[in-house]
């Protein structure tokens, strides 16, 4: 997921460079339509953030769902190492993933800012 998120957050990692590739030289302004451009760049950005968001949460509700259901088990069986470790190990993915929440409004905060 972490590399999913890396490549999907390539537009807010190049976006000065957007910006700047968007709004013309003085002696382009005539070929090109600034308005529309930086609208596209606007609704790209906005579609790039619903879709990270929207797998985040996705990850977030099927790994508390694995998470719930481990600890349910782990009561009935409390003496299973095995099952512990799995319980640890999806607790440490669920924080992860809710981590990445956190990353994730910094970074739209960030090309927010910029494109403002």
């Amino acid at each position: 997921m972490q590399e999913l998120l890396r490549v999907m957050r390539t537009i807010d990692d190049r976006i000065v460079h957007e910006l700047n590739t968007t709004i013309p030289t003085a002696s382009f302004v005539g070929k090109v339509d600034p308005g529309q451009t930086c609208k596209e760049l606007y609704e790209s950005l906005m579609d790039a953030h619903t879709n990270r968001e929207r797998i985040i949460k996705n990850c977030i509700a099927q790994t508390s769902s694995v998470v719930k259901t481990l600890r349910e088990e782990r009561e009935k069986a409390q003496d299973d190492v095995a099952l512990l470790k799995q319980l640890r190990k999806e607790q440490t993915k669920l924080k992860l993933m809710q981590s990445e929440l956190n990353v994730e409004e910094v970074v739209n905060d960030r090309s927010w800012k910029v494109l403002s």
